[in-house]
């Protein structure tokens, strides 16, 4: 019970220092009209509730990027419309994103953001039918080399940061888990909750993504080394689907982006890599954007050729300071310095400075 009670910490932290950050940022842009910030989509969730706000910075300014707050340069920004496509996971950061671009940074601008899984985005930019796809995994080598033959440059940039979560009913009395163990489910070797020390819990229900998705690739060739899924294994939609499952399943389990983890029938398990080593929670940013939660990924934009015009505009303003408060609001991370001196050397590559 201790472990629960430290998220319920967290949870009040980062909502009080995401909210405070955002209407600072607003106050100094001038105190302009329109919604309020982080506005999201697709039902309630955690919304980085159970986590630290600590978190990671940007790194300083975005190459390229000629408007430095929410009000300045309104005139100045590009005009015209952005398909945005891709990862079920990233739909409703997406869509918070793009709600308070378009409501107080460009009212030029028309963001149509949809979701349909990564490998669906990806498709999408490789045939020139959208304008980003947005991925919660890399694009593959193969698909790289389709988006060559196609005549498509890939351009790949880190938005954002997840610590994917492995969820249960918060019923269920089992609080940690190593990633063997975790293999071990999803592939049926252990099938009943008893093998794992809740003799009551019965048999398991495991809930996975399905394949189109980038977390259901990531979570395969990471976790269950690209072995084949339990049986009964009950694939869903997206991630919100799998939240609200386990909500009414006390044997369930199931993984997913931890911008999706419920306030009441979720309960985030602590993972280890294995024997001896700490038992680590996604709730807390430090541990995703050190490396020690297992299960920590970046969250890409991938844009065809060298972003220019809106779409530079866009993904110059998601990765600044402002741009990454609404990606926290959302219950995912801010990319670390790390991730913005990668950024910076694929504006660079473009020929963005």
């Amino acid at each position: 019970m201790e472990k629960i009670s430290g998220f319920n910490m967290l949870k009040k932290k980062v909502l009080g220092v995401a909210a405070v950050s955002l209407l600072l940022i607003s106050l100094a842009a001038g105190c302009g009209g329109g919604n309020t910030a982080g506005s999201t989509t697709g039902g309630t969730t955690a919304a980085g509730a159970e986590r630290s706000a600590a978190g990671s910075t940007t790194g300083g300014a975005v190459p390229g990027s000629t408007t430095g707050g929410t009000a300045a340069g309104k005139e100045e920004r590009p005009g015209g419309s952005i398909n945005i496509q891709g990862s079920d996971t990233m739909v409703n950061l997406g869509q918070a994103l793009a709600e308070y671009y378009m409501d107080n940074v460009n009212p030029k601008a028309n963001l149509a953001v949809t979701g349909g899984g990564s490998g669906t985005g990806i498709a999408a930019m490789i045939n020139n039918n959208t304008d980003i796809a947005q991925s919660s995994r890399a694009m593959k080598a193969s698909e790289l080399a389709d988006a060559e033959a196609n005549g498509v440059t890939a351009h790949e940039f880190v938005v954002a940061q997840d610590g994917m979560a492995i969820v249960v009913h918060d019923s269920n009395p089992i609080n940690e888990l190593t990633v063997q163990q975790l293999k071990d489910i999803f592939t049926g070797k252990i099938t009943n909750w008893s093998e794992l020390g809740w003799n009551d819990g019965g048999i398991i229900s495991v809930y996975s993504r399905q394949s189109n998705s980038g977390t259901y690739v990531y979570f395969n060739e990471n976790i269950m080394d690209g072995e084949d899924w339990a049986p009964d294994t009950r694939f869903m939609p997206g991630s919100a689907a799998i939240a609200d499952a386990i909500v009414t399943d006390k044997a369930g389990i199931g993984y997913f982006g931890v911008g999706y983890v419920r306030e009441v029938g979720n309960k985030v398990l602590f993972i280890s890599r294995g024997p001896g080593q700490p038992y680590v929670t996604p709730l807390d940013p430090e541990n995703v954007n050190s490396g020690a939660y297992p299960i920590a990924r970046p969250l890409f934009f991938y844009t065809n050729g060298a972003p220019a015009g809106l779409v530079l505009d866009y993904l110059q303003w998601v990765l600044s300071p402002e741009g990454q408060e609404v990606v926290l609001t959302t219950g995912f991370y801010k990319i670390t310095p790390a991730h913005a001196s990668k950024n910076a050397a694929v504006f660079q590559k473009a020929g963005i400075s």
